[in-house]
């Protein structure tokens, strides 16, 4: 059974919120850059998994995406680590048809999200 929830959704361009009602999804689908040697990958995370990519531990903690449309507007909690830092360095939501909105400042990745996964 989907849960329903209703969600922000950051009208872009007039400075206001609105409610968007929302599903959760199963997992999310995440593309990540080196910006060093120009390797893409994609990767499948369920919600509450963490992988590393490259010096990178990515945690999806949920993803969520509008009511009927799981590859429209994904957003997803994460948690970005490098190796050898304590604070993590990036901890927040990203969304997919924003990536530049709340990105990972990072001089050697780039990680954004692609879409929200479901069974």
């Amino acid at each position: 059974m989907k849960r329903l929830a209703f969600g922000v959704a950051l009208l872009l361009g007039q400075g206001a919120a609105a409610q968007e009602a929302v599903n959760w999804g199963d997992g999310a689908v995440l593309r990540s850059l080196d910006k060093l040697d120009a390797k893409v990958e994609d990767l499948t995370l369920s919600n509450g998994e963490a992988a590393t990519m490259g010096l990178l531990t990515v945690e999806l903690t949920e993803c969520r995406y509008p009511v009927g449309d799981p590859s429209g507007n994904a957003y997803a909690f994460l948690t970005i680590r490098e190796k050898g830092v304590d604070e993590p360095v990036f901890r927040g939501w990203m969304i997919a048809a924003s990536p530049a909105l709340n990105p990972l400042e990072h001089a050697r990745y780039d990680v954004w999200v692609l879409r929200c996964t479901t069974s």
